[in-house]
């Protein structure tokens, strides 16, 4: 693995980051260390990671490490997502279109709201007495 053909790309979703190395291969994905299937275990969620590599007929090509941390599993799933996506946009500009169009390039904004003062949580308040 030489540095001149490793790509790094990074996802986020909600609190989770994912960072990625992308390298010619033969199509294995390790995350934190694991094995892609142990990490992910819902097939919907392996599913929505391999989707930009679906689309860009490069399922066996490339060899993935992931870092991943923060939020849930499927924010990780949303954030790896992101990153091979955009990895994939490093090496083939010719994808922006193909990408654009399944939404793999556009970061989910949504995040949990703030706590706020005076509040038992973001929206909810204490009960209102009139007398």
């Amino acid at each position: 693995m030489t540095t001149a053909e490793t790509i790094k790309a990074t996802g986020r979703r909600k609190t989770a980051v994912a960072t990625i190395h992308l390298t010619p291969g033969t199509g294995i994905i390790r995350v934190n260390g694991r094995d892609f299937v142990d990490y992910f275990p819902s097939l919907s969620l392996q599913n929505n990671i391999l989707r930009p590599l679906e689309i860009a007929n490069s399922m066996n090509r490339y060899d993935i490490e992931v870092k991943t941390h923060g939020g849930g599993i499927t924010g990780q799933a949303g954030a790896v997502r992101l990153a091979i996506s955009r990895a994939l946009l490093q090496k083939d500009e010719n994808l922006r279109g193909p990408l654009r169009a399944e939404k793999l390039l556009t970061r989910d904004p949504r995040m949990k709201e703030r706590k706020k003062a005076g509040q038992p949580g973001a929206r909810k308040r204490f009960q209102f007495s009139k007398r």
